[in-house]
C-alpha cells in the first residue's frame, strides 16, 4: 500500500525546483527574478533614475535581491509591508588560489563559510557552483552539478577511538576535498571551469565559487511528510517570500509589498548585499523619492512599516528533546513558528507578534512558538538588524527544521506553503 499524501505538494516540489536551481547565492536570485518577471516584475538598475510608475519593479546586486510591488494610488507616504529572507547557506568555498594536493592527490583548497556542520560535508558527492568574474566586468555563472569533489573521511581502522571520543576536524588539514590524481597543477581549476562555461582562462580574474551536496531535494517518511533537501536554510523563506510577492502583484493594497533577500546572513550580515548594508534603505528611500515624497514622507512611511523576518528555526528533536525549552517544542507540519528571544537576539515583540499571528489566522494557517532553553545559547537571524537600522518593526519568523547547518536539512512537507500562505495574508495586510 502507498499512502498518498496528505498536503498540496505544488508548492513543495516548486520549492525542491527552486533549491536544485539554486546552489548559490546568485542561482537563487536568478531565479526568483525569473519568478517574479513571469508576474510582470521588470528589474531597475540602481545607476539609472527611478520613475513613479505603478507595478513590479526589483534590484538585483550579487547575492541579493530587493523586489517590491507599487500598487495603483500609492502615495510618497504609504508604508511597506516587507518579507526579509537570506540567500546564503553554510558551505566550503573556494580560496583564491585554489589548486592544492600532496602525496598524488589533487585537491581543492577551501575555506569554511559560515557556522557549518562539518562531518556533513564529508563522504558527498559535491559539485562547484557560484561565479566567475572576467576582465570585461561580466560575472558569468557556474553550476556544475555533478560529482566532483569528495572530502574523504578517515576510516575507522586508521580512528578506532572515534565512535567512543567523537569526531574531531581540523578545518584547515581534514577538509579539503580531492578531486583528482597527479602533482599540484596550478591554474587547472581555472582551466577546467573555463572549459565548462565556455570562455577563456585568461579572462578570468576572480570567483565566488562554493560547493553543494549534488543529492537532490528528495520527499522522506512512510507518508512522505517530510521534505529533505540542502540550503533549506534558507532557501524555503526566499522561495515563500518570492511566491507571496509574485501572488499578490496586481491587487489594490494598503501597503506596498517588499521582498529582500540578503546574501551574506551566516556571516554577520556586514557587507553591501547583506542586512547591516545600506540596500534595503536605499531602495525604500528611492521608491518613496520616485512617488515624489521628501524626508517627511520617508518618515511616516518607514513608521508604519513592518518587516516579516523568515528564517528557518529548530524543530523539536527526538533524541535531544533536552536541548529543548520544555514548553516551547515545535514540530514540523504544524505551521510557521514565532521566534522569541528577550535579548533582542529576534526582533519579536509582542505588537509584532500579533500582526503576523492575525495574518495566519485570516490565511487559515496554524501558527508556533518559539523560545531557546535558558541553558542554550540563541542564534539570530536579519531581524534584529533590520529594526535597528531601519527603526521598523520587525518579527521574525520562519519554519521549524531538523539538521540546521547540516549539508542536508529536513522539514515538514506541509510547512513551505503554509509559510507562503501566511506570508501572502502578511504582504495584503
Amino acid at each position: 500500500m502507498n499512502p498518498q499524501p496528505h498536503f498540496d505538494r505544488s508548492h513543495t516540489d516548486d520549492l525542491a525546483a527552486f533549491i536544485a536551481a539554486g546552489p548559490s547565492p546568485y542561482h537563487a536570485v536568478a531565479s526568483a527574478a525569473e519568478r517574479l518577471e513571469k508576474a510582470g516584475f521588470r528589474q531597475v538598475s540602481e545607476t539609472e533614475p527611478w520613475n513613479a510608475e505603478a507595478g513590479g519593479k526589483y534590484v538585483l546586486r550579487g547575492g541579493a535581491i530587493i523586489a517590491w510591488y507599487v500598487p495603483e494610488g500609492a502615495g510618497p507616504a504609504t508604508p511597506f509591508r516587507i518579507v526579509g529572507a537570506h540567500t546564503d547557506s553554510t558551505n566550503l568555498r573556494v580560496k583564491p588560489r585554489p589548486d592544492s594536493g600532496s602525496f598524488g592527490w589533487r585537491q581543492i583548497a577551501v575555506e569554511i563559510y559560515g557556522g557549518a556542520l562539518l562531518n556533513t560535508w564529508l563522504d558527498r558527492d559535491l559539485g562547484l557552483s557560484g561565479r566567475l568574474a572576467l576582465r570585461d566586468g561580466s560575472t558569468p555563472l557556474v553550476h556544475i552539478d555533478r560529482p566532483l569533489l569528495r572530502v574523504p573521511q578517515l576510516a575507522v581502522h586508521l580512528d578506532r577511538g572515534v565512535n567512543e571520543s567523537g569526531l574531531k576536524l581540523d578545518k584547515q588539514r581534514h577538509m579539503q576535498p580531492v578531486w583528482g590524481l597527479g602533482e599540484v597543477d596550478e591554474g587547472a581549476l581555472m582551466a577546467f571551469l573555463a572549459e565548462e562555461t565556455g570562455v577563456a582562462a585568461a579572462d578570468i580574474v576572480g570567483w565566488d565559487l562554493m560547493t553543494h551536496d549534488v543529492q537532490p531535494p528528495a520527499y522522506l517518511g512512510r507518508d512522505r511528510e517530510f521534505l529533505a533537501a540542502a540550503r533549506l536554510d534558507n532557501l524555503l523563506s526566499v522561495h515563500a517570500g518570492t511566491a507571496a510577492l509574485a501572488s499578490v502583484a496586481g491587487e489594490a493594497l494598503p501597503y506596498i509589498p517588499v521582498l529582500a533577500a540578503f546574501d551574506h546572513e551566516e556571516t554577520g550580515s556586514e557587507s553591501d548585499t547583506g542586512a547591516g548594508g545600506p540596500l534595503l534603505g536605499n531602495v525604500l528611500e528611492r521608491s518613496v523619492f520616485a512617488r515624489g515624497g521628501g524626508y517627511e514622507d520617508r518618515a511616516r512611511a518607514f513608521a508604519g512599516t513592518v518587516c516579516v523576518s523568515a528564517d528557518t528555526g529548530h524543530a523539536v528533536h527526538p533524541n535531544y528533546a533536552e536541548k529543548h525549552d520544555p514548553t516551547h517544542r515545535p514540530m514540523p507540519n504544524g505551521g510557521p513558528i514565532l521566534k522569541v528571544n528577550v535579548s533582542q537576539r529576534y526582533a519579536t515583540d509582542g505588537a509584532g507578534r500579533g500582526i503576523f499571528a492575525a495574518a495566519c489566522e485570516r490565511a487559515g494557517v496554524p501558527w508556533q512558538s518559539f523560545v531557546s532553553n535558558n541553558a542554550m545559547p540563541c542564534g539570530t537571524t536579519i531581524g534584529p538588524i533590520t529594526a535597528a537600522r531601519h527603526g521598523i518593526t520587525t518579527v521574525d519568523v520562519g519554519v521549524p527544521i531538523l539538521s540546521m547547518h547540516s549539508a542536508r536539512e529536513l522539514c515538514g512537507a506541509d510547512d513551505p506553503h503554509l509559510l507562503a500562505g501566511a506570508l501572502k495574508a502578511f504582504l495584503e495586510g
